[in-house]
């Protein structure tokens, strides 16, 4: 019989799935170390270029700012961005006169500027392709995608701990010592089960404020039910096992029982309802950005994303609100996999 790794690794999907969710989490993690725009938030704005196709290019006119700007290293890069050296202008074109460069500021459909600065050291132009295109703010789409990959995981990560800590800490209780600990605790459930999800998350961002560390508490607050209902019939089950018949004539107490001979036996059916939570998580903040409850602007986000260019779908830039909602449907698919995978790698007996 092989274990549940190779189960899991013999379904494609799965397999898809698990690469999937890795390769997202890495492009997450180092974040503004491989984005093409590494200001913080992603929020180097030109109006001028708002709305513009994949792959557009123009040449840019960088010229040096006159206060001096701290170069952050690495890790703190990485963490959150570096606020640039120096100011962008988009060019139509230019040539040189003597000692100054005369361009002509790149138009959206108002009279261009024309700029006369003196050719020097501090300033240079460079060819740059936005290989997405720009957002309405003239914001490098790219850019602000994979920045909005951390919100949607960091989300969903500690939501699901959230869940996780409040699910398995109930759910246990419940189902080892029974009786009336059982029907308060199931009661609570039922009260909160009985109330739609979006519903309590909105009630619940609204108290708390609007904000991204808020949609943590709120979407983890939310899905604590599943995990405790699961775990309270797991630890039913398996409490009435030998050994752990055993170890209470040993003399240990309910915590040591709990703790090392119940929860570790139930690690498998948790790790199945996480993923599936995991995609549950990213499928509300979406649409709590989308209401505009959860991260607030500049941040970005995958839902925020869709709210502002929704109505470009209609227009020639339908892209700016599709390539949101695919990298949404992507990454929910790709959890859908990992636990259906999971399910079948520890449940199936063949």
């Amino acid at each position: 019989m092989h274990s549940w790794y190779h189960k899991f690794c013999s379904n494609r999907q799965a397999l898809f799935g698990a690469v999937f969710i890795a390769l997202v989490s890495i492009v997450a993690v180092l974040g503004y170390l491989i984005t093409p725009d590494a200001s913080p938030q992603a929020n180097v704005q030109q109006v001028n270029l708002a709305a513009k196709p994949p792959l557009f290019s123009v040449q840019m006119l960088r010229i040096k700012k006159n206060t001096e700007i701290p170069k952050r290293r690495w890790w703190t890069k990485m963490l959150y961005g570096q606020v640039y050296a120096y100011q962008e202008i988009p060019l139509s074109s230019m040539r040189y006169e003597g000692e100054y460069v005369v361009a002509t500021e790149y138009s959206n459909g108002s009279t261009p500027r024309i700029l006369t600065f003196h050719n020097s050291s501090v300033m240079k132009v460079v060819n740059k392709t936005y290989l997405l295109g720009t957002d309405k703010m003239g914001r490098d789409l790219l850019s602000r995608l994979i920045i909005g990959a951390r919100v949607s995981l960091a989300v969903g990560a500690v939501a699901v701990a959230i869940a996780l800590l409040l699910g398995v800490l109930l759910g246990a209780l419940a189902g080892y010592f029974g009786g009336k600990t059982d029907r308060i605790i199931m009661w609570f459930c039922n009260v909160t089960w009985s109330i739609p999800t979006l519903l309590m998350v909105l009630a619940i961002t609204l108290a708390l404020g609007k904000g991204f560390w808020q949609v943590f508490v709120a979407v983890g607050l939310t899905m604590w039910v599943d995990v405790a209902r699961l775990v309270r019939g797991q630890v039913m089950s398996i409490k009435q096992k030998e050994y752990i018949e055993a170890a209470r004539a040993l003399g240990y107490n309910h915590w040591r029982i709990i703790a090392k001979h119940i929860l570790p036996n139930i690690i498998a059916p948790l790790i199945v309802v996480t993923s599936a939570n995991f995609a549950s998580a990213i499928l509300v903040e979406a649409g709590l950005n989308f209401l505009g409850i959860g991260a607030q602007p500049p941040m970005p986000s995958w839902g925020g994303m869709i709210k502002d260019h929704y109505v470009y779908i209609m227009l020639s830039a339908a892209h700016l609100a599709i390539v949101p909602g695919v990298a949404i449907v992507l990454i929910v698919l790709a959890f859908t996999f990992v636990g259906n995978g999971l399910r079948y790698a520890f449940g199936s007996k063949n």
